[in-house]
Parts: structure tokens; C-alpha cells; sequence
């Protein structure tokens, strides 16, 4: 999030802040010499100007008006980039619109170029499904996003061991290992944060809504209680705090590891797969949907096989064979 939102803050946000929050609304008329052409400030302030003098802001010392005052202070915001307040401000608004760009784009590119439409015939496929997955994942969106909100203000507050210059940890040796150990130990966990969902005295509260969609298209991969998404997310989180990873290198893997949880939402069931032993795909995953107790991973099968709880996709289970079922009886009739 700390480079999302640098990038944001030169591109868009400081330009942002310095027309709805000016440093020449928190500056007195004579904090600016009169032969200045910045000596913007009325007596007669507007009533924006008085609105926004009612906000929290920072100290503004001399040396702020004076370095301001050397290139343009109209184009100065009284909340600078590390003000507190600001951050909380940018960084909500940064992940909702992040969010709904990432459900949106992948969710949307999967369902029209990958997901096999024709499950939407399947007989536990729900009237509606579609628009009530987009629902159900627009109401959780809100609710992440404030229980999010703590770890990315630690994030670019300078809390986490995130860095920038690759030689400055491990050189390209620990870079290339960093996305292995980061693979396992976020499917580690997740694989027991997803089990516990499951406990009976959780799961009809927070996880259920999840399991709505038996038949679950790519859209249904957000479609849950906003505090099963945000507990499946901690370990995205935990790992840049307990080891260090490259910043580029960790936006990239945030967005690939959106685009895996959308992914394996496709219903497909593909067998015969080399990989289908090691990796855990949408096979494994559309059979979770279906029987609830089995495969909890999120890229691979080793803590399922470990835990007890792996199920081998077979074609003989796929459902789509009830799709088929369900046409030739219509033909028949």
C-alpha cells in the first residue's frame, strides 16, 4: 500500500489536497509579505475557507510558509504526505477503489473468458446468482476495508520490513526465494484461519454466507461476511511485518494472489492434471463448495493432505455431468 499510495500522492492526491485543504487557509494575511504575489488571503475568507480552518492540520512554522512561498502556495496542502489524518483519508480511499477495480477487472475477465456459462443450468445454481454474488461482495467491501485500515496505516507509516534497493537484502538470491517462502507460509495459514471458519460455532455466523454459492462463479470469490475476507487476508498482511520483501515485488504478489482467490472460483472441474496432486485449482476448490469439509488450501494441497482434509478431484464428481444429466432428460421428455 505505501507505494500505491506514493505514486497516488504524486499523481493525483497532493494536487487533491492542495485545492480542498490550502496551506493559505490555515496561514494569517500577515504570515505573507504583501509584495508577495502568493498574498492570496482576504479579510472575507470563503465559506470553504472557514469550513476547512475547523480541521485538525499540523503546525505550520515560518519555514513551512517561506518554502511554500518559494514556489507556488496555492499549490500547497496544510496536510502534507506523512500527516496522520491524510493518510487515513487516502489510504481508505485507495483500497475501496482498489478493491473494486481488482473484483471487477479479474472477476469480470474470468467470467466472460474462462467460467463455463453453461453451469449457470446446474440445478443448485440460484436464480439471481450473479447479481446477488456482486451484492453480497459490494456489502463486504466496506466492512474489510475498516478492519484493514490499521495494517496498511502500520504499512506506510514504516512499520513493516518492506524495502526498496534489492541488494540491500540478500541481493536477487533472497528476492527469487522470498516468493516460495512467501506462497507456503501464507497458504499455511490460511488453510487453518479457512478450517477454523468452518468450527460449528463460527461458521454459521461468519463463514456460511460464503457456502451460499454451491455453484459458485468467479464473482462469488469476495461474496462473503466482510470478517471472513479480512481474516483470510492476515496472512498477506503478517508476512511483510515478520520478514522482508521487496516493495514492487509485494504489490505484484497482493494482485496475483487476488487473481488466484478469483480464479479458483470458476467451478471447473479439470482432471488428470499432473499438477492436481500439488497445486490446489478450481477443481479443489469447487469441491469445497460442494462438500463443505475438504480441500481448505489456497494454492496448494500439502496442508490438506497433512490435515486430513484433502479430496483428489475425479471426473466422475464434477458437476457439470448434472448439467449434461439435466439436458438429456430434457430431451428425452
Amino acid at each position: 500500500m505505501d507505494l500505491v499510495l506514493s505514486v497516488a500522492d504524486q499523481l493525483v492526491l497532493d494536487t487533491v489536497y492542495a485545492k480542498l485543504l490550502p496551506l493559505t487557509a490555515f496561514v494569517d494575511a500577515p504570515s505573507i509579505p504583501t509584495s508577495s504575489p502568493q498574498a492570496v488571503l482576504s479579510t472575507s475568507p470563503s465559506a470553504w475557507t472557514g469550513l476547512v480552518r475547523s480541521l485538525p492540520h499540523p503546525p505550520i512554522s515560518p519555514e513551512v510558509v517561506s518554502s511554500a512561498l518559494n514556489s507556488t502556495i496555492s499549490s500547497v496542502s496544510a496536510w502534507p504526505r506523512d500527516y496522520f489524518p491524510r493518510q487515513v483519508v487516502s489510504v481508505s480511499v485507495l483500497t475501496i477503489i482498489g478493491i473494486h477495480l481488482l473484483y471487477f477487472i479479474f472477476a469480470g475477465l474470468s467470467y466472460y473468458f474462462i467460467f463455463n456459462h453453461e453451469m449457470m443450468k446446474h440445478p443448485k445454481f440460484l436464480k439471481n446468482q450473479v447479481r446477488l454474488e456482486i451484492q453480497s461482495s459490494l456489502r463486504a467491501f466496506p466492512g474489510m476495508t475498516v478492519l484493514t485500515l490499521p495494517i496498511f496505516l502500520a504499512e506506510v507509516r514504516g512499520h513493516s520490513k518492506l524495502y526498496d534497493n534489492i541488494e540491500d537484502c540478500g541481493g536477487w538470491t533472497y528476492l527469487i526465494l522470498s516468493v516460495p517462502l512467501y506462497l507456503v507460509f501464507t497458504d499455511y495459514f490460511i488453510y487453518w484461519i479457512h478450517r477454523v471458519l468452518h468450527h460449528p460455532l463460527i461458521y454459521k455466523y461468519i463463514h456460511k454466507p460464503h457456502h451460499k454459492w454451491l455453484i459458485p462463479t468467479p464473482f462469488a470469490s469476495h461474496a462473503f461476511h466482510f470478517v471472513d475476507g479480512w481474516a483470510q487476508s492476515l496472512p498477506y498482511h503478517a508476512f511483510i511485518f515478520i520478514f522482508p520483501l521487496q516493495r514492487v515485488l509485494h504489490l505484484v504478489l497482493f494482485v496475483a494472489v487476488n487473481f488466484w482467490s478469483i480464479f479458483i472460483h470458476d467451478s471447473e472441474m479439470i482432471t488428470g492434471s499432473m499438477w492436481e496432486t500439488i497445486i490446489n485449482g478450481p477443481s479443489h476448490h469447487t469441491l469445497h463448495h460442494l462438500y463443505f469439509t475438504c480441500n481448505y488450501g489456497q494454492y496448494f494441497t500439502w496442508a490438506d493432505r497433512a490435515g486430513g482434509s484433502y479430496k483428489q478431484p475425479m471426473p466422475e464428481l464434477d458437476p457439470f455431468l448434472e448439467v449434461m444429466a439435466a439436458k438429456k432428460a430434457g430431451k428425452a421428455e
